[in-house]
């Protein structure tokens, strides 16, 4: 695992000893007079995610002392992986109490760098930690990994053809069942919103699905949008907004990565993953504004704008895994940049058309500081997507409430009677921060796996 080691593979290590303000003169007194001064030499003042490296008597490292505001807090001791020397650390809980399979999720974020076409300037510092929370640890931790790794590829290694891939390689290692159709057998399949979107490119589009579990266990439905880039179609984007589209995928991603997590736990439910495939290009064949397409739902779609694809490929998706009525479906999608407009970059936004389950998962975001924020299906807004010549639209003209109509779109394609949740995610950090690097994110993910285990687990 990113900067973690178990115990058992360990050897010496240094002691890491979480501090606030009022803590600090304590322990620093505590670890002897020379230690006392040097902390008070050095200015630090137990700021969250500034440390203190602590020399003995011979100049070799003999204990470290970090700023830590809210021991719960995931990201507490997310600064050291990358800052302090590499060696093999523990945590020390003698001066603050803290989750020790929250801290280790930390630093494993902390240590996380993309190093498939650069190798690192250098290891990050390891935490040593014990098997139990190893065990507790790695699958959360690899999941997150999964997410960033998949968004961080570029689109040439991460078509559509190697996303699908990806899908089957789960199935295989988990004992699943993989299927998949491609190019027009999407068409003779009667997913026409799929093949519509992906026909333009050189890579022909897909839909990949894998099945799991017992029969009889309640059936959960996870459905990933995979755009692996998006042009914007024949309504080309800006060069702005076109430069991050290999993270179009991210949807995908998560649901990608929360299969693997379900999978590997152990989770008592029947799944199903959907990932529709596809490239949004720029062709002779590309979909145009203006067409109307039959969807699987046997409901008609007029196109006014192409760079709203991912609601086209989601909206297929969404009908058959409602054909087989199942307990629950989950969608993850980069749908809409309203999203970010009204919510920013840190914070999913949540539809359900359940109450309860808003509540739940919610509540599991704030507990998991995986935190998202619900936004209403507000059906007024729905006439916006009224069509002169279909039955909707796949956007309307209006710029206000774009998250809403997007997902009163996809509303449309999930019967009432199943329960439903949909999260438009930007899965994408901006800047860098501890524990949070630049590039791809998890977004959501912790939260409603977290959801996940409440429901079934009873």
């Amino acid at each position: 695992m990113h900067g973690l080691i178990e115990s058992a593979r360990g050897g010496k290590a240094v002691a890491v000893v979480g501090v606030d303000a009022k803590s600090l003169r304590r322990v620093a007194q505590g670890l002897g007079k020379s230690a006392a001064q040097w902390v008070q030499t050095s200015g630090f003042a137990a700021e969250p995610g500034k440390f203190c490296l602590l020399p003995d008597a011979r100049g070799h490292l003999r204990a470290v002392l970090t700023g830590v505001a809210r021991a719960d807090d995931v990201y507490a001791f997310a600064t050291l992986p990358q800052g302090l020397p590499s060696g093999t650390y523990r945590l020390d809980d003698s001066a603050s109490s803290f989750d020790p399979v929250r801290a280790a999720l930390g630093w494993g974020l902390g240590a996380y760098r993309f190093s498939r076409y650069r190798k690192p300037t250098r290891e990050p510092a390891r935490l040593l930690i014990d098997r139990a929370t190893s065990r507790a640890v790695a699958p959360l931790l690899d999941a997150v990994i999964t997410v960033r790794d998949l968004v961080n590829m570029p689109t040439q290694d991460l078509g559509p053809a190697e996303l699908a891939a990806t899908v089957k390689q789960l199935a295989q290692a988990h004992g699943g069942q993989y299927r998949e159709w491609v190019g027009n057998a999407l068409l003779k399949a009667n997913f026409p919103t799929i093949h519509a979107v992906g026909r333009a490119a050189a890579r022909a589009p897909r839909l990949a699905q894998l099945t799991w579990g017992k029969p009889g266990a309640p059936h959960l439905v996870l459905i990933g949008k995979g755009v692996c880039f998006d042009t914007g179609g024949l309504n080309l984007k800006t060069s702005d907004g076109m430069r991050w589209m290999k993270k179009d995928m991210g949807g995908a991603a998560h649901a990608i990565a929360l299969a693997g997590l379900i999978m590997r736990v152990g989770l008592p439910v029947r799944l199903t993953l959907l990932v529709p495939a596809v490239e949004n290009a720029v062709g002779g064949d590309a979909y145009r504004p203006g067409e109307v397409i039959r969807t699987r739902a046997g409901l008609t779609v007029e196109v006014d704008n192409t760079d709203a694809e991912g609601r086209l490929v989601l909206c297929d998706a969404l009908a058959y895994g409602a054909e087989s009525k199942p307990d629950l479906i989950v969608d993850f999608a980069t749908l809409t940049g309203a999203a970010r407009v009204a919510l920013g970059a840190d914070l999913p936004a949540l539809f359900t058309n359940r109450d309860e389950l808003a509540e739940t998962v919610l509540r599991a975001g704030i507990r998991e500081q995986d935190q998202m924020w619900r936004l209403p299906l507000w059906e007024p807004y729905a006439s916006t997507l009224d069509s002169r010549i279909a039955d909707t639209l796949n956007s309307g003209p209006s710029r206000y409430g774009g998250a809403i109509t997007a997902a009163l779109y996809l509303k449309r394609f999930v019967p009432d009677a199943i329960p439903w949740l949909h999260l438009d995610t930007y899965a994408w950090n901006d800047d860098d921060r501890p524990g949070r690097p630049q590039g791809g994110e998890a977004q959501g993910l912790r939260a409603v796996y977290a959801m996940l285990g409440e429901r079934y687990s009873r």
